[in-house]
């Protein structure tokens, strides 16, 4: 389960990282299209989960308000993984990614449980390149995106490869926050991702 930024702040953030797509051609950076923001990471999960976890997540969305958030700074999990961070209303996003992962316990779906660090994932190095990562956050120190509007819970899926190349991330399914069944336009339907 994710929440994805809209393209204006992706691009926003792309256009700042402008110097270390250049600087860092060796990083592995993620496609802009797969930046998200995961609240629950579920891990490989057999194609019956699905159905279980649509029925269910589109009246939890239905159920939470749009969250105002803002993509700002960046920093280095392990000095391997390079990140932006996530600003606004942090304390709603938690309690969202809560309520989720409590849904899919009660589904039945196991997980192992991470703690949030709410984040985007924009790049992973080389294990003999430690100084790659931290030296593009430093580049982020200072970077404070517009703040939005997530107004959808998203599905995600992946396909990982057994490869060096890297992960692809598609949305199976989106559905909007506040949009309360029998609602005007709130029938509990997916919303276009």
């Amino acid at each position: 389960m994710a929440l994805a930024p809209p393209d204006e702040a992706k691009d926003e953030l792309a256009r700042v990282l402008q110097p270390s797509y250049a600087r860092y051609p060796q990083l592995r950076w993620n496609r802009i299209e797969d930046w998200h923001i995961t609240l629950a990471f579920l891990g490989e999960l057999p194609s019956t989960a699905v159905p279980l976890l649509r029925s269910v997540l589109a009246g939890r969305a239905a159920s939470h308000p749009a969250l105002h958030l803002g993509l700002r700074g960046g920093g280095a999990f392990d000095g391997r993984l390079l990140w932006s961070g996530i600003d606004g209303d942090l304390a709603g996003l938690h309690l969202l990614a809560a309520d989720v992962r409590e849904l899919v316990r009660s589904c039945g779906i196991e997980f192992t449980e991470r703690p949030l660090r709410p984040h985007l994932t924009l790049a992973r190095s080389r294990r003999d390149d430690p100084l790659s990562v931290p030296e593009a956050a430093a580049g982020l120190a200072g970077f404070v995106g517009r703040p939005w509007r997530a107004e959808r819970l998203h599905l995600v899926g992946s396909n990982i490869s057994r490869g060096p190349g890297p992960i692809r991330y598609r949305d199976i399914e989106a559905w909007r926050f506040g949009a309360a069944v029998g609602a005007p336009g709130g029938d509990g339907a997916p919303a276009e991702p």
